[in-house]
């Protein structure tokens, strides 16, 4: 007779098929009793470590099977099947779970169905088990998100055309209406398929429907439905496509304006876009009321597609062409075109107002009031239109540049002065997946300090707290080969807890030229030497010099000397490396050099000689990198920073810190990277050498498809020394305005407003940089535009009017991507408008402007050269 132990036997060896033989003979005694030892073997793989892989997934199929036979409720059966740990990346084994469970009632069996379907992270994987048991019980068949995504996999999966299979399934009218149910579309719904392929599901369900399997009024109802939920545009093309493949009829379509409308207000452009062309053909079909295509254009007008409000003022004049009556309802609503930022959109609404507004004095009143939002570009064509009470653009008042406040740099909090507050801290900066510069900084310090203190007692209300940590475990120990990272290295210290491996003889990165590595030995160094001293026989440091003043990581040069008389004081050695460190924050103050020399110690002549020009940053030159070979194509070369050797860094400091005080040739996109924060917090006073190390990943966001290398410059915008950035840094955030990617460039955004507010900002050296980028093809002038489009919106016109100047030459001699051209002369033209510029054209401007066509260039040229000549005609008469 078989016995558990013959079972747990045929579990270790992984032996699957031979467990419904096995299992079938013991009662429910016995298997409580296996029960006990498949826990037990459960427990002990989870705690095995990687070298034990190949045992783990030899056994954990067979450990599923064994265990869920031996469960006696349905939910602990779930529960166990679902467990993640036997899963090992695979579905369960079908067969015999099934075989193992036949005996149950039929109604145990459909909980467990319902079960298993209601568990997030499985019920996907689990679907053909759930089939397996609803097929056996007869109990509804679950519908779950996991067991939607499961079905469609299954069915576009199986053999034969889709529709083929979806046609034999006899839950299909189950699961089709959740296929739009589900938070994101079913995996496969987004699959690519030509519209006759065996695969393609919008044409498979629109074929069912056709057939009568399907309702089709539900399933425009239900694609309709999840269109006006909402969502990413790529999200929704998918639903998008079974609607255009079930060809709604006239009828159909005009049942759901109301549908059509709201998607044409609020839905991703693409899915507005379709709406917008439904309604167009009811509107002309004469199936939309005035009243409702007005309410359509008003939420059209408010969009910020250009191609989809000159589709609608199109749609409009052929309405009002077929239909002149409708005038009065229809051409209030251009009103609301007047106040689009595209000027053509402006001038077409006013050409369409000027063909149909007729004699109507009360209609002609109501677009008068509105047209004062018009360009002033159009205030001749407005006055004539509506008289002079509506004169477009007109203010009066002095123009003001609104720019966000400056930002102060925050004092650093002070360490905790009790141990409980330490170990919080420390614990919680540890088990933290970042180290923010402030708390890493305080907590370091605090151990420092509680241990030239007291080590004891720190230790002791130290070590519960990391008890978690696999350093301390006895039973993981033995991985404990190496120095730690980070405050760890420093919390072992104070436990005596030694690694057992011997200490490696430096930090090696693949990256020999990234200062993202050498950035990281730098801080390891600082940490190690505090963790030395506290178990040195000569006692811990009694504090570190170089903890930071200010949260950006910048250090009081008079704090510091106040540091080193206190150390004086004490007869304490400071660490080499905390004092190189504390030399790099800094900030070189020369009020504070009489003070330092007169300390008359080693460390307080370094000082002074560091205030006084010792501590110089590294000179920055720039050079262009020849075009070459790129993965989009040809590399139009790019402009690179290098960096000179700082010489007292080199020869005085010690040796974690000479990398970074080498000189630098450029290198490329580094992926080696710290976080901003804690890179700046290394050298808070050398921001322009930062941003001549971060210029490659800049970079990459403007030529490449890279995501986050602009996510240092807002932090060197906002720190640093007092005064006028330096090239590297006005080159840095050109570049980044010119991203890729939205965020990327709303980051070089906020750099650029931030460095404006602290009148730190060069209009005339960040002119040239982006002329520079634009002729050697490093930015797109469309990306450039919408960014300092962006900028000037939050009220600094003037500035950005300043920048653009210098820039927009380079757009008129031919050397610069044509595309996206007309753009940035937009947002030049619209500048110069608002902020009332007086300065003379720039070169290229007239004869561009002189061009024939209106083409966008041509037009937003004309748009500028007027602005500036009505600006300088309004200063002189100011003046007279």
């Amino acid at each position: 007779m078989t016995s558990p132990l013959d079972v747990l036997t045929a579990v270790r060896a992984g032996d699957t098929g031979r467990l419904p033989a096995l299992l079938a003979p013991l009662d429910r005694g016995l298997r409580r009793d296996l029960l006990a030892g498949l826990k037990k073997l459960r427990a002990e793989l989870r705690a095995s470590g990687w070298d034990r892989w190949e045992e783990r997934d030899l056994v954990s199929p067979a450990l599923l099977v064994a265990g869920a036979a031996c469960q006696t409720g349905a939910a602990a059966a779930a529960s166990w099947i679902g467990g993640r740990d036997m899963r090992r990346r695979r579905q369960p084994p079908v067969r015999e779970l099934i075989e193992v469970l036949a005996d149950r009632a039929p109604r145990w069996l459909g909980d467990l169905a319902h079960r298993l379907a209601d568990r997030p992270s499985t019920s996907e994987e689990d679907y053909p088990l759930i089939l397996g048991l609803v097929r056996r019980t007869g109990c509804p068949m679950p519908t779950s998100d996991g067991c939607v995504e499961g079905w469609a996999t299954a069915a576009w999966s199986g053999r034969g055309k889709l529709i083929d299979v979806l046609r034999r399934d006899p839950h299909l009218t189950a699961f089709v209406p959740r296929l739009f149910e589900t938070p994101e579309p079913v995996t496969t719904l987004t699959w690519p398929s030509e519209p006759d392929g065996h695969r393609h599901w919008p044409g498979a369900l629109a074929g069912l429907a056709a057939e009568g399997l399907l309702d089709r009024a539900a399933l425009l109802d239900a694609c309709t439905a999840r269109l006006l939920r909402g969502g990413a545009a790529l999200h929704l093309k998918p639903y998008r496509s079974v609607l255009e493949a079930l060809r709604p009829t006239a009828e159909e379509e005009r049942e759901r304006t109301a549908d059509w409308i709201a998607l044409t207000s609020d839905a991703p452009s693409p899915v507005a876009g379709h709406a917008q062309q439904v309604l167009a053909r009811l509107a002309e079909a004469g199936h939309v009321s005035p009243a409702r295509l007005a309410e359509m254009s008003a939420a059209v007008f408010f969009r910020p597609e250009k191609k989809l409000l000159r589709a609608q003022l199109v749609l409009l004049g052929r309405v009002l062409a077929r239909d002149p009556a409708a005038a009065p309802e229809l051409l209030p609503v251009l009103g609301e075109a007047f106040g689009h930022t595209d000027t053509d959109v402006q001038e077409r609404a006013l050409k369409l107002a000027a063909a149909h507004l007729g004699d109507d004095g009360a209609l002609r009143a109501g677009l008068a009031g509105r047209a004062r939002l018009l360009s002033p570009v159009h205030r001749a064509r407005a006055v004539a239109l509506f008289g002079t009470d509506a004169v477009p653009g007109e203010d009066t008042g002095p123009y003001r540049e609104i720019l966000p406040p400056p930002p102060l740099p925050a004092p650093l909090a002070p360490s905790p002065e009790s141990v409980e507050e330490t170990v919080v801290l420390v614990a919680a900066v540890i088990n933290s997946r970042t180290e923010p510069v402030e708390e890493f900084e305080r907590a370091l310090d605090a151990l420092v300090r509680h241990a030239h203190r007291d080590r004891a007692a720190l230790a002791a209300a130290l070590r519960p707290a990391l008890a978690d940590r696999y350093w301390l475990d006895p039973a993981r120990r033995r991985h404990y080969t190496h120095e730690l990272p980070g405050l760890e290295h420093v919390a072992a210290a104070v436990l005596d807890a030694r690694p057992s491996g011997p200490r490696p003889q430096a930090l090696v990165s693949w990256r020999s030229d990234c200062h993202h590595s050498d950035a990281f030995a730098a801080r390891h160094a600082r940490v190690a030497e505090a963790a030395c001293a506290i178990t040195a026989s000569t006692g811990p440091l009694p504090f570190l010099l170089a903890t930071p003043t200010f949260t950006n990581g910048t250090l009081d040069p008079h704090a510091l000397v106040a540091r080193l008389a206190e150390y004086a004081r004490l007869g304490a050695v400071p660490g080499p490396v905390d004092f190189a460190q504390a030399l790099l924050r800094v900030r070189r103050d020369t009020s504070a050099l009489p003070q330092a020399d007169a300390l008359g110690t080693p460390e307080g002549r370094r000082l002074a000689a560091w205030l006084g020009g010792a501590g110089r940053p590294a000179t920055v030159t720039r050079r262009t990198s020849p075009a070459g070979r790129h993965r989009h194509g040809g590399d139009p070369g790019r402009h690179v920073l290098d960096t000179g050797e700082r010489a007292v860094v080199v020869e005085e400091f010690p040796a974690a810190f000479r990398e970074l005080g080498k000189a630098r040739k450029a290198a490329g996109r580094c992926w080696d990277g710290e976080d901003p924060e804690t890179l700046i917090a290394l050298l808070p006073e050398d921001r322009d050498t930062l941003a001549a190390w971060s210029l490659p990943g800049v970079t990459s966001c403007a030529l490449d498809d890279e995501r986050g290398g602009t996510g240092i410059l807002p932090g060197l915008a906002s720190s640093g020394p007092a005064g006028p950035a330096g090239p590297a840094l006005h080159l840095a955030v050109a570049t980044g305005l010119g991203s890729r990617h939205a965020e990327d460039r709303l980051r070089s955004v906020d750099a650029l407003l931030v460095l404006a507010s602290r009148g730190e900002l060069d209009p005339v050296r960040l002119g040239a940089d982006l002329a520079g980028l634009l002729e050697l093809g490093t930015l797109k002038p469309g990306r450039l535009a919408d960014a300092l489009r962006t900028a000037a919106v939050s009220g600094a016109y003037a500035t950005i009017w300043a920048v653009l100047s210098g820039a927009l030459p380079a757009l008129f001699t031919g050397s610069a991507d044509p595309r996206g051209a007309g753009e940035l002369l937009e947002t030049a033209a619209e500048c110069a408008e608002k902020s009332r510029a007086v300065a003379e054209p720039p070169a290229g401007l007239d004869a561009t402007a002189a061009r024939p066509g209106r083409s966008r260039l041509v037009a937003q040229a004309a748009r500028l050269r007027d602005a500036l000549h009505r600006n300088r005609e309004a200063a002189a008469v100011t003046a007279g």
